[in-house]
């Protein structure tokens, strides 16, 4: 295959309609996954589906695809043969040093796919550890020793992008991806993937499924309930009001000095301040600033986030000390009953709730706790004024291939992925062995919480392992996936109440609140170029602003407003403006502009 490394500000070609009937990750859809979504100006001639789409002649060399001279006739698995000279595919996996799991480069289930997948068709295969908090860093180290993972992976799209802009990955040929791996190919067209995979009219990228992407059920956060009930709650606060009132009282009580808790700025996942955002949106800011990877500063909506946090720190409720400590001490701090909440990915056996558990063993943790049809339209706990939240992306993991790779190497790499996409060996890969991770209960997979054995499974039951093909495990229908998923075998069962959130967040659905970042049809020259230095500025721009006499905040917000855009900001915001004006993004879903 001709390689063909992309130079500096491409243009990304976005095809796809992110219509909200077509983009929900699962096959089995219902009305949470129906009702909201991104809406699109993508052109229709590169719609999802087709076959031959995006420059064809321009694609890398199909008479020499992906080792075709081993591929045998046929399409998927029934096709390959074991090549004949040992191929070594490398795998990324996130590092997210954490205890309790297993180890991300050798386990049970790493020698497994070797076993079962690697020495039948004559590969190596190796999992490469990727920091989770430090992704780009560590890239970026791989690509300067010409030492890439095979496949690259993220869940966030314009990663990829900037990884294509850099030269790491190379342009591959859809067809013979699709003879290689039909079974994949077919769910990213059921998806209404393949417009994403387009970049200049060459295909770059392949995405994973992402089930119920705008319902967002997997992502919980745990609130002290016992704290609640000692100053007189019998709810989960609804408003800024009665969290700043539940937050005095606790700790005027003695329960927490400083209940907020809190830790230093982390450019992974950015300043996400969705819940302060108007409703309906404008939705040119919507694209100027819509992106959570570079911090909005300027933003009215940032800026009244900012001016909460900045009176949280006044009262004392968040730590004086937040600014010292990293995620691993905020998270230490729940553990030892320092901090009223935390959030973390739903999953049957959880590490935060292990250790929770361990040294709290009385307490009384809530999810969700349902007040009446108002809270429909109430704000989450200690935000703004509507209950907007992140939509997630309508794909799981946006994969690309390395630059370095060679044909054969890229050639397994898409065999491996078909290989995944096997429920079989998905099932495995998800769920481990049976009578030892998990029990068959009414027919469905319950998974062994407490489980320390030969076949101990990675963080959030192999989920970076399998999310090269899928998000999340899926068995079609939102109600059996949180009850196989919640938390097994603590003191408390929160499967009713996470199912709640879900009804609730359908609901939210249905009236427009999730929202869906811009995506760009052109690529943004200004986001590479300051990104980076953006974020380092931003976390010492918002400690002085947190931590600034809130007389004084007005000032000090705009005069750190104008440093910030001085130093890059206001070109990312002129670059999107013009893509937006030019017709050259996705636009904001039409439920919200009907509003």
């Amino acid at each position: 295959m001709k390689k063909k490394v992309i130079q500096k500000f491409l243009t990304l070609a976005l095809t796809t309609a992110m219509a909200l009937s077509t983009l929900a990750g699962c096959g089995n859809q219902d009305a949470g996954d129906s009702s909201s979504g991104g809406g699109s100006s993508a052109p229709q001639e590169n719609q999802g589906g087709q076959e031959n789409q995006g420059g064809q002649d321009n694609q890398g060399g199909q008479d020499n695809q992906g080792g075709q001279d081993n591929q045998a006739s046929g399409a998927g698995m029934d096709g390959w043969t074991a090549f004949a000279n040992n191929v070594t595919l490398k795998i990324p996996v996130y590092d997210r040093a954490q205890t309790g799991i297993a180890d991300v480069q050798e386990n049970y289930y790493t020698k497994w796919v070797q076993e079962n997948f690697g020495d039948k068709y004559n590969i190596t295969v190796q999992y490469i550890p990727i920091g989770r908090t430090q992704v780009m860093t560590d890239y970026a180290l791989l690509a300067s020793s010409q030492n890439l993972p095979t496949i690259l992976m993220e869940y966030d799209y314009d990663k990829l992008a900037t990884w294509s802009e850099d030269g790491y990955l190379q342009t591959y040929d859809i067809d013979a991806f699709k003879e290689v791996a039909p079974t994949y190919y077919a769910n990213m067209v059921k998806n209404d993937q393949l417009g994403y995979t387009i970049m200049n009219d060459d295909r770059y990228f392949v995405l994973a499924e992402r089930p119920y992407f705008n319902t967002t059920p997997n992502w919980i956060t745990f609130y002290r309930m016992d704290w609640l009930r000692q100053v007189g709650y019998d709810h989960i606060p609804l408003n800024r009001e009665e969290y700043l009132d539940a937050m005095q009282k606790i700790m005027e009580a003695g329960i927490a000095e400083h209940p907020g808790g809190g830790s230093q700025y982390q450019s992974q996942g950015g300043e996400q301040v969705y819940a302060t955002r108007p409703f309906p949106m404008d939705e040119e800011e919507w694209a100027m600033y819509g992106d959570f990877n570079i911090p909005a500063m300027g933003w009215e909506p940032h800026k009244k986030a900012l001016r909460y946090a900045n009176e949280d720190y006044y009262l004392g409720i968040t730590d004086p000390e937040y600014f010292t400590l990293s995620a691993a001490d905020a998270e230490a701090n729940f553990f030892a009953g320092k901090t009223y909440a935390y959030g973390a990915y739903m999953a049957p056996t959880m590490p935060l709730l292990d250790s929770f558990y361990a040294q709290n063993p009385d307490a009384e943790l809530a999810v969700y706790t349902f007040v009446g049809e108002e809270q429909k339209t109430q704000p989450d706990p200690g935000t703004g004024d509507y209950p907007m939240y992140r939509a997630d992306n309508p794909f799981g993991m946006c994969i690309g291939f390395s630059s370095f790779a060679t044909d054969d190497e890229i050639k397994a790499a898409w065999m491996y992925m078909e290989w995944m996409s096997q429920p079989e060996n998905l099932h495995v890969l998800q769920w481990g062995v049976e009578g030892e991770t998990f029990n068959y209960v009414d027919g469905f997979e319950v998974a062994v919480s407490d489980y320390q054995g030969e076949y101990l499974m990675g963080f959030n039951g192999n989920k970076d392992y399998w999310c090269v093909v899928i998000e999340a495990r899926n068995v079609g229908d939102m109600y059996d996936n949180i009850r196989l998923n919640s938390p097994k075998g603590y003191p408390q069962d929160f499967t009713d109440q996470i199912t709640a959130i879900y009804d609730l967040n359908v609901k939210k659905a249905e009236l427009g609140y999730p929202v869906s970042d811009a995506a760009f049809a052109v690529s943004i020259a200004a986001v590479d170029e300051y990104r980076g230095d953006l974020q380092v500025k931003y976390a010492e721009f918002k400690d002085a602003i947190v931590m600034c006499d809130p007389a004084d905040f007005d000032a000090i917000y705009d005069k750190y407003t104008k440093e910030y855009l001085d130093a890059g900001y206001q070109a990312v915001l002129d670059e999107r403006k013009a893509a937006y004006e030019a017709g050259k993004t996705t636009k904001l879903r039409d439920i919200q502009k009907a509003k």
